[in-house]
């Protein structure tokens, strides 16, 4: 198939896609016309079907739908015009090419975060991430989760690559810096972004959930491991209340949507971790986007507040 990072201006498509969003909109004109977000699992493609042919109005999000149109450009983006379309018959299409998945192996990652885990020595933190983590079913979701919707690690496995890349960094800047407590850190570290299990679906929608859209991330990881917290006797409560602070302030800003800014050195470290990882990885999907091939600057990227390029090889 021709993945929608490989098309180009002018290019003739009869491919199928998995349909994320479809509505019927009415132009100025006052004529209706379909519109469509495509997806596999390069990317996405914004559609637009001005001349609503049979089957078309059947159309729902999540269908595999195969069309036929021409590749434009609108306000510097590529858009596909479609003239047909319907919805795809199985044998058509492999659903893995619809799944944006990490490069490196879960298991394989799992396993180094777990001896991440295993090296937190204070008692009952150690218990808190065993007891987290011996759920077979939450272990298995936080495997194959993603950490977004876009920007960063939004794929198969996401959520897992950016814990671990956020609590190896965590647990070096324990090792360089005395003042932060390497358990408390590392603990926080791996559970920043525990909230991502309620607050996005599983793929192939990755989309919001309710609790996503009205409480957040950040504020359901608090919750939750509030409660496993609770479950553990004796838990320090001084503790409970330092770990759950650097899971609220992890994104450093109230701008950037945390409750509270950093009031400790983890805090304020968990923060810093998190940006990096999310920036890097950030990077490294536009450096390897069909536009920077050239290794040419890259525009204005939001992001960064800056126009990028890849540094000369």
């Amino acid at each position: 198939m021709r993945y929608i990072n490989e098309l180009h201006e002018g290019e003739q498509v009869t491919d199928v896609y998995l349909c994320k969003q479809s509505q019927i909109l009415r132009a100025k004109t006052g004529k209706n016309y379909l519109s469509l977000l495509l997806q596999d699992k390069t990317g996405t493609i914004d559609a637009k079907m001005w001349e609503i042919g049979p089957g078309a109005a059947n159309i729902e999000a999540m269908d595999y739908v195969k069309v036929e149109g021409a590749v434009t450009t609108y306000q510097g983006n590529n858009q596909l015009n479609v003239r047909r379309i319907r919805k795809a018959d199985e044998g058509e299409y492999d659903v893995s090419d619809y799944m944006p998945v990490t490069t490196s192996d879960p298991k394989v990652m799992f396993a180094e975060l777990k001896k991440l885990m295993d090296s937190v020595k204070e008692p009952h933190l150690h218990t808190l991430l065993t007891n987290v983590f011996s759920d077979a079913e939450l272990t298995k979701k936080f495997m194959n989760h993603s950490a977004a919707k876009g920007i960063h690690h939004a794929f198969v496995g996401g959520l897992l690559e950016h814990t671990l890349g956020v609590a190896k960094m965590c647990a070096c800047f324990a090792d360089n810096y005395p003042i932060l407590n390497r358990d408390l850190l590392l603990t926080a570290g791996i559970f920043h972004d525990i909230g991502k299990l309620f607050e996005i679906s599983s793929f192939p929608e990755n989309d919001y959930t309710d609790d996503g859209n009205l409480l957040g991330h950040i504020f359901l990881g608090a919750e939750f491991i509030g409660k496993k917290i609770a479950e553990i006797p004796g838990f320090p409560e001084k503790t409970a209340s330092e770990l759950r602070h650097c899971i609220l302030a992890h994104h450093g800003e109230l701008t950037f949507g945390s409750p509270k800014k950093p009031a400790l050195a983890e805090a304020l470290a968990l923060s810093m971790a998190d940006n990096l990882d999310a920036k890097m990885e950030a990077l490294k999907e536009l450096f390897s986007s069909a536009e920077a091939q050239s290794g040419g600057w890259l525009g204005f990227q939001r992001i960064f507040e800056s126009n990028i390029r890849p540094t000369s090889k």
